[in-house]
């Protein structure tokens, strides 16, 4: 068997399953509702303009995955970090310990699913980019159509370089058996096709979308991914021109921090891309997003599994006053703005507030919070890669503009606490900003790819074992290696 068997071959085989997923309704987030029957066989797909949408709404409904959202991204983007451990009880999914540890087997199955879930995405991308071209329909829309699936293959490039290096770049299906098997592509050369992509996606996209079609990808959502990659590799004068594209578009930071993260706020004036979710009623198989069903407040009914809860380094790493801190964390007892009472007693002491979802939206029968949004791009990162940029490229006035505006939504009015950052020296001031990425971001999975990018590994995730040559990336799955027949190489040191 050739590798990419699992990556393709399955979901090619599946990808009829996915189709349904494009069913057009008239109703908030419509383009992401499944109807459970009406599956459309592959051979005779991709020949009208409704086939081209139906594959473009697959891609969206395949982001909320368990693999994109659940547990094996809280192991590969969120457990080697030193704000988050695993939670729950202290017996269940202990495997969460060995990415929490760095004591990890490249055979461990969250490695396999994120890698997999990824290379899903990919492939779902590369059947729009491949197919819809050649369909006689709108020339705008079909112009759209692959600038969306360019961006997502982006995203998830994105995600897979940054946790992998260099991965194999798989840009068309394979048509025969020949073509599976590929060999990995530097890390630079997947950042190129990661440039490329969202180059193209940002010249097409449209700035906004009406109602039915709200939460698809945006020339902001391209311009802000590709800031923040070229955050990642330091090109600087990149992440200023990009991000200040953004911000001449007409985001704005929502006012209250911790209400921006309830689903009736989804998709507010600050978001630049999110993972679209939705509770249909009638309709369980599409309702299944996990992203807040794994990280709920253990053992209260409409809560959840308790996983990935934030460490008392978090708690302590916010400023005195500093209302983030009790947006982000759900403290056992307190009773949230919402109205929920969290039991005194339980396995964990604190827990994301960013995934939750009020108890009483709970509805029997459908995952604990389905309805939750993930976000992926929000425009406080955006404004903190500017502040980023700026500083590094010797604008410091500008580097303080972008920062205050984001401590300032923070003080919520408030003019005793969180003062502005005034310092002129550019060491300091980058130092302030990575301090105010790790409070405004916690939870969001961004703190371990910051530390990393940022050199700073040894010093920060040493102690829990992170070694300097080797824990900058994961292992590569060693099921996609035995595939390859030795063709994939292993990473340095696993």
């Amino acid at each position: 068997m050739k590798p990419f068997d699992i990556t393709y071959k399955k979901i090619l085989t599946g990808f009829t399953l996915c189709i349904a997923l494009a069913t057009i309704v008239s109703c908030k987030k419509s383009f992401l509702d499944v109807p459970e029957q009406g599956q459309q066989n592959a051979q005779a797909f991709w020949l009208t303009a409704e086939d081209a949408g139906k594959g473009v709404n697959a891609i969206y409904g395949n982001l909320r995955s368990w693999e994109n959202t659940a547990f094996p991204a809280i192991a590969i983007e969120s457990m080697g970090s030193d704000e988050a451990e695993k939670g729950s009880s202290p017996t269940d999914a202990t495997f969460f310990l060995d990415f929490d540890q760095f004591k990890i087997d490249p055979a461990q199955g969250q490695i396999s699913g994120f890698w997999n879930g990824q290379y899903r995405n990919i492939n779902y991308c590369n059947q729009v980019l491949d197919n819809v071209p050649a369909i006689t329909m709108d020339e705008n829309l079909k112009a759209r159509y692959l600038a969306e699936a360019k961006f997502v293959r982006a995203l998830s490039y994105f995600r897979l370089v940054r946790a992998f290096g260099g991965v194999p770049l798989r840009l068309h299906v394979p048509v025969d058996a020949t073509q599976y098997n590929i060999p990995r592509a530097s890390a630079d050369e997947v950042y190129a096709q990661v440039e490329k992509d969202l180059t193209e996606a940002a010249a097409v996209l449209p700035q906004s979308y009406g109602a039915t079609d709200k939460g698809r990808a945006t020339k902001g959502s391209a311009l802000a991914l590709h800031a923040k990659v070229a955050m990642y590799q330091k090109k600087w004068s990149d992440a200023l021109d990009f991000s200040n594209q953004v911000m001449g578009l007409g985001y704005a930071l929502f006012p209250d921090f911790e209400k921006l993260f309830r689903i009736e706020n989804e998709n507010s004036s600050e978001s630049l891309f999110e993972i679209q979710a939705a509770l249909i009623p009638g309709n369980t198989a599409a309702s299944n997003s996990q992203y807040s069903q794994v990280q709920g407040v253990r053992g209260s009914v409409g809560g959840g599994w308790g996983f990935n809860v934030p460490t008392a380094e978090l708690a302590a790493a916010f400023e005195p006053g500093d209302p983030r801190r009790d947006a982000t964390i759900i403290f056992r007892g307190e009773t949230t703005p919402e109205g929920d009472a969290i039991p005194a007693v339980g396995d964990n002491p604190m827990y994301n507030q960013k995934s939750y979802v009020p108890f009483s939206l709970f509805v029997s029968g459908y995952n604990e919070g389905c309805q939750q949004n993930y976000r992926i791009l929000r425009y406080s990162d955006l404004l903190l890669i500017n502040a980023e940029a700026a500083n590094e490229l010797g604008n410091t006035a500008q580097a303080l503009s972008s920062l205050e505006m984001v401590r300032a939504r923070a003080r919520q009015g408030n003019p005793n606490i969180l003062p502005a950052v005034t310092t002129t020296n550019q060491a300091e001031l980058r130092q302030a900003i990575w301090r105010e990425r790790r409070v405004e971001l916690a939870m969001e999975y961004d703190r371990y790819f910051d530390v990393i990018r940022q050199g700073r590994g040894a010093e920060v995730f040493g102690p829990k074992g992170w070694v300097t040559g080797k824990n900058e990336v994961w292992p590569i799955p060693q099921s996609e290696i035995d595939l390859s027949g030795g063709l994939l190489t292993q990473n340095p040191g696993y």
